[in-house]
């Protein structure tokens, strides 16, 4: 099952995503997507490092999937961490288009 890694960015607590490039990212979009256990494994011991080094805390694997040809946390709490508050939508990531996506934007939505 694919996975991505998040944690939390340890100065201001923001949502982050480890990049293909071992970078951090705010955006869900820009998150590696690790095809199997052995790359979650090798990602999740580059994130350990950075947590080491108090860039970030709280790392961990999230489950994804494809939906609609986008990639998607599988699970609800992910999906709300990913794009941030159910409410308020002009507000935020979700305003920014930086949460994750299962269809494409309608008009009038970004």
């Amino acid at each position: 099952m694919p996975d991505i890694i998040t944690a939390n960015r340890l100065a201001d607590g923001v949502v982050v995503f480890q990049t293909a490039e071992s970078t951090w990212s705010e955006d869900f979009n820009d998150a590696e997507v690790l095809p199997d256990a052995a790359a979650t494994k090798a990602a999740s011991a580059r994130a350990a490092e950075d947590a080491a080094r108090n860039l970030v805390v709280d790392v961990y694997a999230v489950a994804v999937e494809t939906r609609n040809g986008h990639v998607v946390p599988k699970a609800l709490r992910e999906a709300i961490r990913a794009a941030g508050p159910t409410v308020r939508r002009d507000l935020g990531k979700q305003a920014q288009g930086l949460g994750p996506r299962s269809a494409p934007i309608a008009v009038g939505d970004a």
